[in-house]
């Protein structure tokens, strides 16, 4: 990838650039799908953070779970959960806006004081076009969208996965070898210096 494509991928609507990562160790929790289906999700973000370089964790000493990950047939499920809007403020009017958007999936990030990721809350309607991909490979589009903050329209055009040649579905080599550096300890944890910080991930891709 040029250094331009990598700016791209952290560059949000409103134009500025904003990259962050996870400061603490990611301890997940998923409701909504069957034993199997769990084994999958957890497998896909244990895979990703180990691609990262980065530490999971049963509990996280503050939050319990600092990634929650919600798997819905309709969006309206969201409102009778108890406590989620002290987790997802507005989350009436996030509902509301994802049913006249006709979304499927929305994440929501809780930062820390220094800018890094401090908790996610993924929500997932399995909408026909979800229902008919394999377990394994949305549990990859999942993990590998959390596992940074991506700008708005990082995957809007290009999923994160690719076939293989044998036809096995992959995570992209060129996103993997960013992921990996996003995590190097040299690099800040947050930053919006786009240049610099996207010339620093290019480097790190080259080297490696």
């Amino acid at each position: 990838m040029t250094p331009e494509q990598i700016e791209a991928l952290f560059t949000r609507d409103d134009e500025t650039y904003l990259f962050a990562r996870w400061a603490r160790p990611i301890a997940p929790v998923v409701f909504g799908v069957d034993e199997r289906t769990l084994s999958v999700i957890k497998g896909a973000i244990e895979a990703v953070v180990a691609l990262a370089g980065h530490q999971m964790a049963e509990t996280d000493p503050e939050l319990g779970s600092n990634l929650m990950v919600f798997f819905a047939r309709d969006w309206d499920e969201l409102l009778a959960l108890d406590g989620l809007e002290k987790m997802v403020p507005e989350i009436g009017a996030t509902v509301a806006r994802l049913k006249a958007q006709q979304a499927n999936q929305y994440r929501f990030f809780r930062f820390e004081e220094t800018g890094e990721i401090k908790a996610a809350f993924v929500f997932v309607r399995m909408d026909e076009s979800l229902s008919e991909m394999a377990a394994e490979d949305l549990a990859l589009v999942q993990a590998v969208q959390v596992i940074l903050l991506w700008g708005d329209g990082a995957f809007g055009e290009t999923s994160p996965l690719a076939k293989a040649p044998g036809g096995q579905v992959m995570l992209r080599p060129e996103i993997a070898a960013v992921i990996a550096a996003g995590y190097d300890p040299a690099l800040p944890g947050m930053t919006r210096d786009s240049t610099a910080h996207a010339l620093r991930l290019f480097a790190r891709i080259k080297a490696g």
